[in-house]
């Protein structure tokens, strides 16, 4: 199979979970990059982010115009994460590729957990400093794994911002992409020579097949349980995040 058709099958992939359950798509995409496309561990961290930033900022624009982003608490929120993103943006090319695998399969198993564990409802926020600082160790973070794995981040996010700063579940998605939007450009403002050796006749024909999928999406999580699609998309994560680390190992 071509590496085009390969790149549309992994997008519409990408897209549709991102589209049924508002984040964890991209979880999905660096494994897809590495090994169906043969990206390297770096490589495929950059263009992940690439595809993370496309699919949030499209995203983030369809949140805005229905008033469910939270500009001022989304922005300082974000703030925290930025220098996090582009130090860990800039280390990620350095680092051994196993350790980079090794990494993100343990964030893989992280996301399938999260999305396993019954939901809690948010009991209010924390108050005062405690909310603050609490506030701005997941911003930072958030920023931190953003840059080093080329991941969104979403399925971190919502929950932090539900739990700690009380959040309604519509306007912590559409402020999470303001902050996911935003570390992802810091990262890969420091990743310009990892960018130079992209192939971007691969990740144009994903990342378009991502949006495209994410509008199914939608329409699949109107049809489903999220119970159902949270349990199939943790068990598919969970089987990938196996195979990356007997990958790391051996």
């Amino acid at each position: 199979m071509s590496p085009l058709v390969l790149a549309l099958i992994a997008g519409a992939v990408v897209g549709l979970a991102l589209g049924a359950l508002g984040g964890g798509g991209s979880v999905l995409a660096v494994p897809a990059l590495i090994y169906l496309l043969g990206f390297t561990p770096a490589a495929a961290t950059t263009a992940g982010l690439i595809i993370v930033t496309a699919t949030s900022l499209t995203a983030l624009y369809a949140h805005a115009r229905t008033g469910g982003v939270r500009w001022k608490t989304g922005a300082l929120f974000a703030a925290t994460g930025l220098l996090p993103a582009a130090a860990a943006g800039a280390a990620a090319s350095r680092l051994p590729q196993t350790v980079l695998t090794g990494a993100f399969a343990a964030i893989a198993a992280l996301a399938a957990v999260t999305m396993l564990r019954p939901g809690r409802a948010a009991t209010g926020p924390a108050a005062g400093g405690a909310r603050l600082t609490k506030a701005a160790g997941s911003g930072a973070g958030l920023g931190a794994l953003t840059g080093l794995l080329g991941v969104g981040g979403g399925f971190l996010a919502v929950p932090a911002l539900v739990t700690l700063l009380a959040f309604e579940m519509q306007a912590a998605v559409g402020t999470s992409l303001l902050v996911i939007s935003a570390n992802s450009l810091a990262s890969l403002a420091t990743r310009g020579a990892t960018t130079a050796g992209i192939d971007w006749a691969v990740i144009g024909p994903f990342t378009g097949a991502a949006l495209l999928g994410a509008r199914d999406g939608k329409r699949l999580a109107a049809k489903a349980t999220g119970t159902v699609l949270q349990r199939v998309f943790a068990a598919v994560l969970l089987t990938v995040a196996a195979f990356m680390l007997t990958d790391a190992l051996t």
